[in-house]
């Protein structure tokens, strides 16, 4: 079944007694353009150039007619939870992990990492609560990040760390 792009979400739709045919995705398989797997009932589906974005969510629905829908599943996976105590202590820590280039997810006041041990032991070094749990990872922080400044200016990461003090 070759799909082009997404006709809504579960959230948005009635499903009346029509079956639920989940694509299962790993949290890094949905930002792909061309996508070639099989649902889990074996239905084989090729998701191209989606035009309503190319970020795929929990619940997106990419079939549906008067029998069944087929909408996406994201899969749990070891991740790393921070629940910063502070705005502080979220910036700071926002700045290590972005300073390592690695994804960053937000849910409920908790930062979530893919889990990768040197980070986790890097965090933990440093004196911040972490945890290691299975999660979905679902709501990816999108960030635009200025040139680094190398001169006696003020940098990003001063700017973000005096705003989080009374100051």
């Amino acid at each position: 079944m070759n799909i082009q792009q997404k006709t809504g979400n579960l959230d948005s739709i009635t499903v009346n007694n029509r079956s639920i045919e989940w694509l299962e995705l790993e949290w890094f398989e949905s930002n792909k353009r061309i996508i070639r797997k099989k649902t889990g009932s074996g239905t084989e589906i090729i998701l191209r150039s989606l035009n309503t974005g190319p970020k795929l969510t929990q619940g997106d629905v990419l079939y549906e007619d008067e029998h069944k829908i087929i909408a996406i599943e994201i899969k749990p996976c070891d991740v790393i939870v921070i629940k910063p105590v502070s705005m502080f202590e979220m910036a700071s820590v926002c700045y290590e992990i972005g300073n390592k280039h690695l994804p960053l997810f937000y849910d409920h006041d908790e930062l979530l990492v893919p889990f990768e041990m040197p980070l986790f032991r890097l965090l933990s070094s440093l004196g911040y609560d972490v945890k290691q749990e299975q999660r979905k990872l679902l709501q990816q922080l999108n960030t635009t990040v200025a040139m680094h400044v190398h001169t006696n200016s003020e940098t990003l990461f001063s700017k973000i760390m005096k705003m989080t003090t009374n100051e």
